[in-house]
């Protein structure tokens, strides 16, 4: 159990669940790991995707690894699913890209990825509802077994491996994933995708990995290849009719794949777009701090701008900014805390630059590109320009405009053009006897493989967040908050039905609802959820002799967890 300040509340509104936005919970879910067990308490919290980390304070991951609120982005969503609408998914980066594409049937995609290593469970349901939601949102969606990593970092057999992949396809399939409008692969099997981790590989290091990771001289190298190949998943849907905004839905353990994955999209690109101002770079900082002074001293016409922006006269000048200028307008100039460190080294290079004049323009510095593309942007760019050894110089583009022709240029001499891959981050579910959710405590999890009538007896077994007696509870209200069972209601047994949600949180809190009959309520619904899938599994079963993935791998292998 955890206390009250550190429970999340997810109650089926959008408005309750954004009340409790930066609450945090405890518990574990699972995404590409086929459930592995976690440690509880983990305040100084270490993202680890292979599984030795929960997340006690979800507000510390908008603090520390610039995840955003979901609830930022939420309004733009059409339709969200009601995962979104009940705060379960409570983080994101760049979604607004998604959502944007969705909005107006732009294409888009979604991709996840499942770790062979045990059955499907409860914790993977959540995946695979958020991938399915985006397939049925028009989007490209991509479900890949990571069984490369499954071997590398858990040292399954491929027999293993192979069993536990085909049931992961069924129960995707069962829960509505179509198999002929997306497309469902096999890390091993995938050429495309192990060329691209060759490329990507060739961007990345293992100081880089270390850090991320935790590596040291004890991994084995094909685990953090495997790590690299997840990169190329990332980033495959891409390769795929091209450049398009592409969310992965994941938990935050998995966010460090997400980080990298960016920053490697990012490396492979011909050429970066950055604003400028002078002909010395800037950092992202301090380009802040020089428009901020630019636009106040060119506001300020034969007057002289205060730190504010404020002028004597409203006139423009029409005499040039220039760099010493904007030194001097800085040195007054009271910025925002983030931007307190950069201060003085704009200061410094405004400074060093004396008497250049300052001027707003879009630079495309050259990363990776061949002469003959460097050549044919130089042509293709409109409009005043300077060419340097190293980067162009635009004066008459958009940032935007800009982006898009590096990258048409890019694809048009064989580059990748990758756009950054987005994600969602879901809140981890609780284990049924409290703490967190294992599959090595069977008791903990429900598999989507278990009898329903196994399912319906652990539900009844389950731990509550009510009082110690009924007579208390009628008068002091249960803790849903606290409660595995009200979170069975809020990410499963409800489903799409908020009312349901709402009314079992609502009656618990005012003590009208007594857990033994709440319980009998969720362990039917968890019978007939169980019944109703493993039959849609059956019938599944038919449509995979028809997919081209092959489970039954002829690899050979003793496996090597690190």
């Amino acid at each position: 159990m955890t206390d009250d300040d550190h429970t999340p509340r997810e109650v089926a509104t959008a408005a309750d669940a954004r009340d409790d936005a930066d609450a945090s919970a405890a518990g574990r879910g699972t995404v590409t790991d086929g459930g592995t067990d976690t440690a509880a308490g983990a305040d100084d919290v270490e993202l680890d995707p292979w599984g030795s980390a929960t997340v006690d304070d979800y507000r510390t991951l908008f603090e520390e690894f610039g995840i955003e609120e979901f609830d930022d982005v939420l309004p733009d969503v059409p339709h969200p699913h009601y995962l979104m609408r009940r705060g379960v998914v409570f983080g994101h980066r760049e979604y607004d890209a998604v959502a944007e594409a969705m909005a107006n049937d732009d294409p888009f995609a979604a991709l996840s990825g499942f770790m062979p290593t045990g059955d499907p469970h409860i914790g993977h349901k959540l995946v695979f509802d958020e991938l399915i939601w985006h397939q049925r949102q028009g989007g490209d969606a991509f479900g890949l077994i990571a069984d490369l990593e499954a071997h590398s970092a858990r040292g399954l057999s491929w027999d293993e491996i192979d069993e536990h992949a085909r049931s992961y396809v069924l129960s995707l399939i069962a829960l509505g994933f179509d198999p002929e409008e997306g497309t469902v692969y096999r890390q091993s099997d995938n050429r495309e995708v192990q060329d691209l981790a060759f490329e990507l590989g060739s961007k990345a290091n293992f100081s880089e990995l270390q850090a991320l990771y935790g590596f040291d001289g004890e991994t084995n190298v094909s685990h953090m290849q495997s790590t690299i190949t997840q990169m190329a998943d990332i980033l495959y849907p891409q390769l795929v009719g091209g450049p398009k905004p592409t969310v992965v839905p994941v938990g935050p353990d998995q966010d460090p794949h997400l980080r990298l994955s960016r920053d490697l999209s990012e490396r492979m690109r011909f050429f970066k777009v950055t604003e400028a101002f002078a002909s010395f770079e800037l950092t992202d900082d301090e380009r802040h701090l020089v428009r901020a002074a630019y636009d106040a001293l060119a506001a300020a016409g034969d007057g002289a701008a205060d730190a504010d922006g404020g002028t004597e006269m409203g006139t423009a000048r029409e005499d040039p900014v220039r760099c010493a200028d904007a030194a001097d307008w800085l040195e007054t100039y009271d910025p925002t805390p983030d931007l307190t460190d950069a201060t003085g080294p704009a200061i410094e290079k405004l400074r060093a630059a004396g008497k250049e004049p300052l001027r707003p323009r879009v630079r495309f510095l050259d990363r990776n590109a061949t002469d003959e593309a460097f050549e044919d942007l130089i042509g293709r760019i409109e409009g005043d320009k300077r060419v340097f050894e190293e980067h162009i110089d635009a004066f008459d583009l958009t940032h935007e405009a800009a982006e898009t022709l590096a990258r048409e240029v890019e694809l048009d001499h064989d580059g990748f053009g990758f756009r950054q891959p987005s994600s969602i981050y879901h809140r981890f579910m609780s284990g049924l006897t409290g703490g967190k959710m294992s599959s090595s405590i069977p008791a903990s999890h429900i598999s989507l493989l278990d009898d329903p009538e196994d399912g319906y007896d652990k539900v009844k077994a389950a731990t509550t967040g009510g009082r110690s007696t009924a007579e208390e509870q009628r008068e002091l209200g249960g803790k849903p908050d606290e409660c595995p069972v009200y979170e069975l209601y809020a990410y499963l047994l409800a489903n799409d039905d908020d009312d349901l949600a709402r009314t079992v949180y609502e009656e618990c809190e005012d003590g009208d609802r007594l857990c033994g009959g709440c319980k009998e309520q969720a362990a039917e619904l968890m019978r007939e959820f169980l019944a109703d899938h493993q039959e849609k599994r059956e019938e599944a079963a038919e449509l995979l002799e028809g997919m081209d993935i092959d489970f039954e791998s002829d690899r050979r292998g003793t496996g090597g967890e690190h």
